[in-house]
């Protein structure tokens, strides 16, 4: 039986559930990472937003953006011993209109009407990959980030049991809303060892790229998901009651 944590972008799953993949895997179960707003952006000149994004990134042109951040991601599963797979929707900073206007002038916003479409394509990719016996685990939301929006709908259209995973790190941010969102689901508490904790935080820290922005410094990170991991010693994931 397959556990299959679905990923919005190359490091949400990790960053919400590295301790508790690595521990599935160090046990012999196999666990793969699917991430679904990973794919190579369309031809064009990047937005503002990009741009900032990329400078706060370190990084160069979207195509290499994105081959860079798909290494970081193969680098982190490795460490996890998971594996990954890579679907082609490119993220929501890169997605532009017909007439070639960026849709997205930021990640928190509701889902452009022209994306309407898009939870029912994304379920329709996933399904042709999910085998009856697969255990899939879910973004929550928590943040509001649209792609997680987007994801999470596709999921659900799937119309099978999920379990589902706070998100990394909003829900650090934003610890109240986690007791709004759950208020109908059920949490299951699964343990993760110091080497499970140590295992994690190495895995986050091969998005070298993501660092800055998500948690300031390295050392920041490290410190952060040893309190979040702290509170139980473990991962809670939550399913609909």
């Amino acid at each position: 039986m397959r556990w299959i944590y679905i990923s919005a972008h190359l490091d949400d799953a990790v960053l919400s559930c590295g301790g508790l993949i690595w521990e599935q895997s160090h046990a012999g179960t196999p666990v793969e990472i699917w991430t679904v707003v990973c794919g190579f952006p369309p031809a064009g000149p990047l937005s503002d937003f990009a741009r900032v994004l990329h400078f706060l990134w370190g990084t160069g042109t979207a195509e290499d953006t994105v081959a860079l951040r798909r290494e970081e991601d193969r680098l982190a599963a490795r460490i996890l011993s998971a594996t990954v797979v890579h679907f082609d929707v490119p993220d929501s900073i890169y997605r532009r209109s017909a007439k070639g206007e960026p849709l997205y002038e930021d990640v928190f916003m509701p889902i452009h009407p022209s994306e309407n479409d898009m939870p029912e394509e994304i379920a329709a990719s996933l399904a042709g990959k999910v085998k009856p016996d697969d255990t899939l685990v879910c973004p929550m939301t928590i943040g509001g980030h649209v792609d997680h929006v987007i994801v999470h709908h596709a999921v659900e259209r799937l119309g099978r049991p999920l379990l589902y995973y706070p998100d990394v790190p909003y829900v650090l941010n934003h610890p109240d809303e986690l007791v709004s969102v759950t208020s109908d689901m059920k949490a299951l508490v699964y343990p993760v060892s110091e080497d499970g904790l140590h295992t994690w935080q190495e895995g986050i820290a091969a998005y070298a790229s993501q660092i800055s922005t998500l948690f300031e410094s390295p050392e920041g990170m490290r410190e952060a998901i040893r309190a979040y991991w702290q509170k139980d010693s473990g991962i809670y994931l939550w399913q609909k009651q």
